[in-house]
This record gives structure tokens, sequence and C-alpha cells, in this order.
């Protein structure tokens, strides 16, 4: 048996956002400040990914001064408060095997300092020394405390309804740091 970390490799690693309101949709991209995955007989036992929420970029939106001021305000009370809360993670708690390079990731999703279980289908690609993890995590915003524009609090929105759910589209690439263990 052979238990080997990998340590997430941030300048080769991506994600992408992207949430919808009524009248369309937005997205950029959030950095990962670090993180590792644990693989035992080749196959994720466990691992985790630390988001850095002041990374935050918004792709989309072209012009510079518009760009600003959207960027300013995801990073607001209002969205992601990235003064008072910098990073965001997902612990993963527990693998399922759906075929052989695809896994059920499921752990604890925590923005804000607010936790609760996620999960996601996640693709693993491996080589000798470094893996890819890539899959789609959905995310309600509302159970983390970002509430703005929601139609669950407010009436009357319109087309100003921001949607509840928003997407993280990870395209991970993992080095090998070490052997645990061999048996």
């Amino acid at each position: 048996m052979e238990t080997i970390n990998f340590k997430i490799v941030s300048s080769d690693s991506s994600v992408e956002w992207t949430g919808r309101k009524v009248t369309g949709a937005h997205n950029g991209t959030i950095g990962i400040k670090e993180g590792n995955f644990i693989l035992d007989n080749g196959k994720v036992k466990e691992g985790n990914v630390i988001i850095n929420t002041s990374s935050i970029k918004i792709l989309d939106i072209t012009d510079p001064a518009a760009n600003a001021q959207f960027a300013g305000h995801l990073a607001s009370d209002d969205f992601f408060s990235t003064e008072k809360f910098p990073t965001a993670s997902f612990d993963i708690s527990s693998v399922k095997e759906l075929s052989g390079d695809t896994f059920y990731l499921e752990g604890n999703l925590t923005i804000k300092d607010i936790t609760h279980i996620a999960g996601f289908e996640a693709v693993v690609g491996k080589s000798t020394n470094a893996i890819t993890l890539t899959g789609k995590l959905v995310i309600d915003r509302t159970k983390y405390d970002i509430k703005f524009r929601s139609g669950n609090f407010f009436k009357d929105l319109g087309d100003t309804l921001i949607y509840n759910d928003f997407e993280l589209d990870f395209n991970i690439t993992a080095e090998a740091i070490s052997e645990q263990s061999k048996n």
C-alpha cells in the first residue's frame, strides 16, 4: 500500500466562477492559496483546497471603472467580506469512486466562517509525480450569509434578482511532495 501527499501548484491551477442573474451572468477567476490531496493506492483519500477570496477577478466586464466597482462590491459585506474572511476552504471528508477516474468528493465547505457539507464529481488524472483534478462545485450562496438581491430574502427584485447558486469550475494540478508510507 502506498500513500502519497500531493501539494497543489497554485500557479498551474485555476478556479473559474460563474454567477447568474435574471438578465445574464458574470464570470471570472479566483486564486487557490494552497492545498493538498492524499492518494492511497492511486485513489484520492483526503485533501483540502484553500481559496484566496481577495483574488476574485471579473472577466466579463471590460470597462476598468465598472470592473473595479464590481470587484469592490464582491469584496464587500454584501458578498465575500474579503477583509474579514481572506480565505474560503473545502476539506474533503469522504470520497466515493464512481468509475476508474471519476470520484464524488464530499466535505466541509467554509465561506465567511460558515461551514456546510458540499460535494461534487471530480475527474482525477494521474502521472508519475503529479495529479490533475477537474470538477464543478455548485454553491447556494445564501447558506453562507451572501443574501444580496436573493429572491429568498427580498421581494419585488424584478430583473435585479441574482440567483442563489453560483458555480466554481476547478482545474487543479498537484505535485507529489512525499511518500507517507509503504506497506
